[in-house]
């Protein structure tokens, strides 16, 4: 077996794998994928785009809303070309560089939204425990000093990670288990010991998303005891209903996230399509479902996405005149 180096050897470092086993099928499985990608991708340009441009929405709870889409949008456009690659082209070879770029970003990206979420919990917990507060708190200067810090803190975690790979040896030619570059799926092929960088990876992204979790919970625990201690059943109503949408958005962002880590960490004799699928499920179902819920749930966004798809991209006054609220 030949050991490749980055830096030595011109033949691909990982062959991709997109469903293990159903490579007659993968024209009929493109189909369904392909429209998962289209709906993520214009959703959440949408999203971004009602929020630019109707000024209403120029509030905090909508600006956390628009780093959400933005994050999904990098996050799908990151793992766009080689899944469709594989599907369409039969495309596997994939170099050592572009594979290391890739698991950047999508590391990099899934960090990022961990971190947004964190910050719309926070925007929640403020709005509904502490609302005399909550436009003292969350200035626009506030804000931008939230999204630099989000930034950073992606760049501190991840940049290490990719830096420590750069220079390992692994293994010519083997598979991987998804259509994209992921870190657990790529550390079991190198020459020194899988299990300290397993160990590493599994310590990082426990520490990271356990962390961010932990925030989030006990944040809607403190919501949940004031919201409690309401007296009116409709005001109690009003108030959780604002914490809906990000509920279930926390919900479609860890639960597969962190099913699929420890499966690739844990449970070493999952069958590879399994794996497969929870990857696919980890990367789209947070940008596809993400802004069909808060278009279902803000009125304010569907009716001005409606205006959109009504003028065919001419929103005047008819879309400026909209006022922000959550149904």
């Amino acid at each position: 077996m030949v050991i490749f180096n980055n830096t030595t050897s011109s033949s691909p470092d990982f062959l991709l794998t997109a469903f293990p086993g159903l490579e007659l099928a993968h024209v009929w499985i493109s189909i369904p994928v392909c429209c998962l990608y289209i709906i993520a991708l214009l959703g959440n340009s949408m999203i971004l785009l009602v929020i630019i441009i109707e000024k209403s929405l120029h509030k905090p709870m909508y600006y956390f809303l628009s780093m959400l889409s933005t994050v999904d949008l990098c996050l799908t456009i990151s793992t766009l070309p080689t899944v469709l690659g594989v599907l369409w082209f039969h495309t596997r070879e994939i170099s050592f560089k572009a594979c290391l770029i890739q698991m950047f970003f999508v590391h990099g990206f899934s960090i990022l939204e961990s971190s947004v979420l964190v910050a719309m919990a926070f925007d929640r917990f403020m709005a509904i425990c502490n609302p005399l507060k909550y436009a003292i708190v969350f200035t626009d200067m506030i804000i931008l000093l939230i999204g630099l810090v989000i930034c950073l803190r992606q760049v501190v975690f991840t940049f290490p990670m990719v830096l420590a790979l750069k220079n390992v040896s692994f293994h010519a030619g083997k598979e991987l288990s998804h259509p994209f570059c992921y870190h657990p799926d790529m550390i079991k092929y190198t020459y020194s010991n899988p299990w300290i960088s397993n160990f590493l990876g599994m310590f990082l992204q426990l520490y990271l998303t356990g962390t961010d979790l932990l925030f989030i919970l006990f944040s809607y625990i403190l919501i949940l005891r004031t919201v409690l201690s309401i007296v009116a059943p409709k005001k109690q109503q009003k108030a959780l209903s604002t914490c809906v949408c990000h509920i279930c958005a926390v919900t479609v962002f860890y639960v597969p996230m962190i099913s699929l880590s420890f499966t690739h960490r844990l449970l070493s004799s999952t069958p590879r399509v399994v794996c497969s699928i929870l990857a696919n499920v980890y990367l789209l179902l947070p940008p596809v479902l993400n802004p069909i819920i808060y278009s279902l749930k803000t009125k304010t966004i569907r009716q001005a996405i409606l205006q959109l798809l009504q003028f065919k991209g001419s929103w005047g006054p008819s879309v400026r005149g909209l006022r922000g609220r959550w149904d």
